[in-house]
Formats: C-alpha cells, structure tokens, sequence
C-alpha cells in the first residue's frame, strides 16, 4: 500500500510499504478520510519524543471494513487502544489505561496510509448519508467534547454558563461547538490568526477575537503554550475552571500563586473515554454540532505540502483532510 511517511524533521515522503496485517479481533479499514493533527505537526517539527521517525503518523481517520463478516462497512475510528482489564479501563476511563496505545505512535503506524487495523470495539459505524470525510472529524471532537464534559462538572452551579475558548484551530472550533451543544450558548474564540479568525466569524458563524479582554467562568486552552496558560490564568474568574487541553509546550505559565488565591480549578483533560467518542460521533452525525463544512481536503499524495503549509501557517480552515485514494 501506499503511506506518506514521517522520515524526519520537516520530512515527509509517499511510499510503497507492507500492507498492515489484522491480529485477532481487529478489521482491515481502507481508510477514506484522515486529518491532519496538532500532534501530527508536533512530530512533523521534531518535538514528539513519542514519535520517532520512521513512521506513518495519523490517528483521525474514517474509511470501510475490506474482508470478513463486516465487509463494507463505513466506520470511524477510535485510535486509543487499551488493554480494557485495568481499573482506568473497567471504570469507564480508557484514556486513563496505563497500557494504553494510540495508531500513529510505536507499536501501532498511524492512518496516512491506504489501510489501518483496528480492534472491532474501536470502530464506530457511520450512517450512510454521513460522508466519511465528515466521519473523520469524530476524533478530534471528542477530544473537545471530552475536555468540555469534565470542565462542566467543575464548574460552580452558581457561576454564569459563559467561556473563553483559546485557539480557533479544529480543537479549539470544537470545544465552542461542544459547549454549545451542552447548552453554553455564550462562547467567545480567541485566535490572532487574520484569516482563521475571518474564517471562524463568517464561515463557522462563531464569535472570535483577535486577542480576549475581561474575565469569564470557564477557560478552554486548546493551544497549550507557556503564553496561553499565561491568559487563561489571568482570564479565568475567581471559583472558576481552566479546562487545558492543548499539547503545545511544556514551559511555564500558569499562575499556580493566582490559582491558589482564587480557588480556580485547573484540570488536565487528554483524549477522551470509549463512551466520549461514541457520544461525541452521534452527535456528530446527528448534526448537533453544526454542519462541520470547514475542512479542506487534499490528496494522501499532496500530505507534504499540506504539512509544509501549515508550518507556514498558510492555511486558514481548521483542518485538513487527506484522502489516501485519490
């Protein structure tokens, strides 16, 4: 088959590899649609220990089942793959599993590939009317949906419903989608980017500023630099929550001194649970969080100079799709 490979920094390169072989209980998926990742550019710069090259990166993908009982069927795909006998797992908290893998990281190639194989349990079918390029979104939604979910329950029953989502990329445009859907209906984005918040305004119908004055209940930092735990320390309202879910760096800036005075309640939220991801894609299908119109697809062929544009920041849509068939 073919897969864009990850051969090192800045270097991605379509090549001819083994087809994956599926192990017991898993399918054989000819993928359709895959995005690209924050955490896909994290290893694209080098700064992914996690990923070392050579690798097929890639972890948002849809497609259909080729073989067996199931053949034909359209499925999104869960990429968290856990061992479901620790008590993270029979808790219900997957994400947790000390075990835990995900397809784009060893042992387990990712998606920006012709085929994947997945666990049964990991699949999720997709209605027929629901393009699977749409399909594909699922997963970066429920890692919203998932960091929306926990900072709800945090939050004061008596404080105002009203948030502060940092970051207009595809996990920050989903987090206001998921806060809206679970009935936050005043929701601001902030993101400097001219074009992606041009977009976010007219294209997604979203509230969005260039930089956030004032204060609001609830924070969601979905970029994860030094600079935006900075803002939403200084942003975030006495008693209320810092939902943080971006992976962008490892550097100071949050005010612990502020947060302590304050009572502010900061929560770590990565991925998403099995039931996450399952809500997150019937939602999805079912069009509660809108018409999910602001992708760009490109050919699996052309994923080099899709990265290439992004580091450059060049592209103004929230994510790309890459069709491996095309």
């Amino acid at each position: 088959m073919k897969a864009l490979v990850y051969e090192g920094v800045k270097t991605l390169a379509l090549r001819e590899v083994p087809d994956p072989v599926p192990r017991a209980g898993e399918h054989l998926i000819r993928v359709e649609a895959v995005g690209i990742c924050g955490s896909d550019m994290h290893a694209y710069f080098g700064h992914d220990a996690r990923r070392p090259a050579p690798l097929i990166l890639g972890h948002e993908g849809a497609g259909v089942i080729e073989g067996g009982p199931k053949d034909g069927m359209r499925v999104t795909v869960n990429p968290l793959v856990t061992c479901m006998a620790c008590p993270a797992c029979l808790s219900g908290r997957e994400n947790l599993c000390g075990k835990r893998q995900i397809i784009s990281m060893q042992p387990r190639e990712g998606a920006f590939a012709q085929y994947v194989a997945m666990p049964a349990r990991n699949l999720v079918e997709v209605p027929d009317g629901v393009p699977l390029a749409k399909a594909a979104l699922a997963e970066p939604l429920a890692v919203s949906w998932h960091a929306v979910r926990l900072a709800l329950a945090a939050l004061h029953p008596t404080m105002e419903q009203r948030a502060l989502v940092i970051g207009g990329g595809a996990i920050g445009l989903a987090a206001a989608l998921a806060l809206k859907a679970m009935g936050v209906e005043d929701v601001t984005l902030a993101e400097p980017n001219d074009a992606r918040r041009a977009m976010l305004i007219d294209r997604c119908g979203q509230t969005a500023v260039a930089q956030a004055k004032g204060s609001f209940p609830l924070v969601i930092d979905a970029v994860g630099y030094g600079a935006t735990r900075a803002t939403a320390s200084a942003l975030c309202e006495p008693g209320g929550v810092i939902a943080h879910v971006g992976l962008g760096d490892d550097s100071a800036g949050f005010d612990l001194r502020r947060a302590t005075l304050q009572e502010i309640t900061f929560i770590g939220t990565y991925t998403y649970t099995a039931q996450d991801f399952r809500d997150t894609a019937a939602a999805s299908f079912q069009g509660r969080l809108g018409p999910l119109d602001w992708t760009q697809s490109r050919a699996l062929a052309d994923g080099a100079q899709a990265f290439q544009d992004l580091a450059n920041g060049a592209v103004a849509v929230p994510k790309i799709i890459l069709t491996p068939w095309t």
